[in-house]
């Protein structure tokens, strides 16, 4: 009985955090200061190679879990890709009701919620311990393999990405740095707030990068 709670709970964070997530991926769009790292990248490749924004994020998902297969000598999880498609759509609806339209927010306003609800969705996906983001689920696996906060091996992929979209041709701007500084070093405080005043951990298995995430 008090497995089936437990699941049910972890079942719940994980919708709460697809939603948050989502939310604050709308508001970044919305605010239109610049969008996240992988879009930058995404975008990028787009000048270069005929694909969709989509199949690049898919892609760069891919290659994540199969790291992180590799890595850990384990099957490649396919939940985060149901995640990627699952918080695609709920953007995609958010974007097509564009509820945000008559906020009377000014743009960095908008800004800040954006970088607050994407590092508090998150936190809450990671805590679920189901379909973590593919590039959260390779942060982890560095944090646990090098002993690294999970900030900077996070912010080192993303920084990758940029980088990489940006030489590419992808669109900079503050909302990109933002999203890569904000977004980045939130999460690991949001998860010890989040354990304190809802009482939930982080699956604690052997050999489970999660548990890092708490130091």
């Amino acid at each position: 009985m008090l497995i089936h709670r437990e699941r049910r709970n972890n079942h719940l964070l994980y919708l709460a955090g697809c939603l948050v997530f989502s939310a604050g991926a709308y508001l970044f769009i919305h605010s239109d200061l610049g969008t996240d790292p992988l879009d930058v990248f995404a975008l990028g490749l787009l000048e270069h190679v005929p694909v969709t924004v989509g199949l690049s994020q898919a892609t760069v998902a891919a290659i994540c879990l199969a790291v992180v297969a590799a890595w850990t000598r384990t099957r490649p999880l396919l939940s985060p890709l149901f995640t990627f498609f699952f918080c695609g759509s709920v953007i995609d609806l958010l974007r097509w009701s564009d509820p945000a339209r008559d906020l009377p927010i000014p743009s960095p306003g908008v800004l800040a919620g954006a970088v607050l609800l994407c590092a508090y969705g998150s936190a809450l996906i990671i805590m679920s311990g189901f379909g973590i983001r593919a590039i959260d689920l390779l942060a982890l696996t560095m944090t646990s393999k090098w002993r690294w906060p999970f900030w900077t091996t996070k912010g080192l992929i993303e920084a990758s990405l940029m980088t990489l979209g940006f030489l590419m041709g992808g669109p900079l701007g503050i909302g990109t740095i933002c999203f890569l500084v904000g977004v980045d070093l939130l999460i690991q405080p949001l998860i010890r707030v989040n354990s304190k005043v809802i009482r939930s951990n982080i699956p604690d298995t052997p050999g489970s990068p999660f548990k890092e995430v708490r130091t």
